[in-house]
């Protein structure tokens, strides 16, 4: 009575209370399929389904996922005192290519997780949990898109007056190329140095034109000697 005529008396009163409210409910069950085999009550399910909205589940939801990525990461970070602000692009793959069967409860406990393990400002693959760095196929040292996004500035800057191709050309490679590398080595940037063959200054310098240097702390390494 409360849902069709909005109004009720209270228990042992005579009085006819009256009400203005809106009823939102939300559920992971098929409730059409549950009325019809007497599961629920199916006067209840009409009552209730006036307005549908179907939410599909996260894995459903590819592009809804970096959003959702970002919005806890931050809030999370906060939380936990972290200070993480950014997901490398290989770490946000990683969690695309996911199947979420716990959906963004699942979300944010990997998250939590990988916040917890994390060193600095930027979160890596290295630092999700072991189920998310070992399930799909490796993600390519190049993704497509951001090849054809470096194609794109290359092709922007080719001109009578161009003079800086290649320093640009230079700066988005490495915008690919350092997060991968620190992945690699764990974090560590003697290591990651070592394998680009540059002294670990040049190294320090390029992750911080790359805003992944901050407060002259490197992902929260740089007293690391290993």
């Amino acid at each position: 009575r409360v849902i069709q005529e909005q109004a009720f008396e209270r228990v042992g009163g005579n009085e006819t209370i009256r009400t203005d409210v809106r009823l939102l409910a939300a559920t992971h069950r098929d409730l059409a399929a549950w009325s019809a085999e007497g599961k629920f009550r199916p006067d209840l399910y009409y009552r209730l389904n006036v307005f549908g909205i179907h939410l599909p589940p996260l894995r459903e939801r590819g592009e809804d996922l970096p959003a959702l990525v970002h919005h806890y990461l931050r809030r999370f970070s906060r939380e936990l005192g972290r200070e993480v602000q950014e997901i490398a692009t290989e770490a946000l793959e990683r969690l695309r290519s996911y199947t979420w069967p716990g959906n963004i409860r699942e979300l944010q406990s990997v998250l939590k997780q990988a916040l917890l393990r994390a060193r600095g400002t930027l979160l890596l693959p290295a630092f999700l949990p072991e189920a998310l760095r070992a399930s799909g196929d490796p993600a390519p040292a190049i993704a497509p898109g951001e090849a054809a996004g470096l194609e794109s500035i290359i092709r922007g800057r080719l001109g009578p007056d161009a003079t800086d191709v290649y320093a640009e050309a230079h700066r988005q490679f490495d915008r690919l190329l350092l997060p991968r590398v620190l992945d690699y080595t764990r974090g560590s940037q003697h290591k990651a140095a070592g394998l680009l063959g540059i002294a670990r200054q040049t190294l320090r310098v390029k992750l911080r034109e790359q805003g992944l240097l901050r407060s002259h702390r490197a992902l929260g390494l740089t007293k690391r000697t290993t």
